[in-house]
């Protein structure tokens, strides 16, 4: 089979079970529900306030819609391993590399698209509810922050992807990340800064910042979670290419 027609047959895949589009989907309904939430209560007081940064108080619900991103990546590739559904890829396309290569592609395009949306739409409908804070996608490095926005959710599913290869569980990457993500940066930040910066969601969101400060630059912190996230997939390759099915 060609490139172009296993990545059709893995785009029905992410289609068709409910579980993988739907959390897919949920990166852009927990995103933009958050945005509301938030900005339409406390917006216009958080600009107020001095030395806010506005721009990643645009971004903020991007928090909520990794999770999702995350979700998405890891049940995309937990699904093949329920029910001998691997045996039956793998028989279909027993190129094993290119079964991986198309499977990642259709995952990372995906949430790519979905990323781009959602990072967009997050944006401007934010603005809606800040008033005369409000700025637009003119302001300094607002489209840079709204680009990079979906570039961050793909390789958060990717990254989610590429470990569930390896560990062969949505569970247990769930389990892995989630706390990597939300309690790990604060339990350090005190005492291993250094280390805090490199992890993959705070580099990542470096980009959404408009002086990320004495951290990484907005491409540098974009660059380190892009590292993250190919060392995952290249863990998942070498996990589908050697273990039995």
């Amino acid at each position: 089979m060609t490139l172009t027609a296993v990545l059709h047959s893995e785009w029905i895949k992410i289609r068709s079970i409910r579980s993988v589009h739907g959390s897919l989907m949920a990166i852009l309904a927990i995103t933009l529900t958050v945005t509301v939430l938030v900005l339409g209560t406390t917006g216009q007081k958080q600009a107020e306030q001095a030395g806010s940064d506005v721009l990643f108080d645009a971004f903020f619900a991007l928090n909520f819609g990794q999770i999702a991103a995350i979700a998405f990546g890891a049940t995309a590739v937990s699904s093949e391993y329920l029910d001998g559904a691997l045996r039956i890829s793998l028989a279909a396309v027993p190129r094993r590399s290119l079964f991986y290569a198309a499977k990642m592609t259709a995952i990372g395009g995906s949430a790519l698209l979905v990323g781009f949306v959602t990072s967009f739409t997050a944006f401007l409908l934010g603005q809606l509810f800040l008033g005369e804070h409000a700025i637009g996608l003119g302001h300094p490095g607002a489209l840079r922050a709204a680009f990079g926005g979906g570039v961050y959710l793909a390789l958060m599913s990717l990254l989610a992807a590429g470990l569930t290869a390896l560990l062969r569980s949505a569970v247990a990457v769930l389990a892995l990340l989630i706390p990597l993500l939300l309690i790990v940066p604060f339990v350090l930040v005190d005492v291993a800064t250094a280390v805090v910066r490199y992890l993959p969601d705070r580099a990542g969101q470096a980009v959404l910042h408009q002086n990320p400060g004495d951290g990484l630059g907005p491409w540098t912190g974009l660059a380190v979670t892009t590292v993250w996230a190919a060392a995952a997939l290249l863990a998942g390759w070498w996990a589908v290419r050697n273990r039995d099915a």
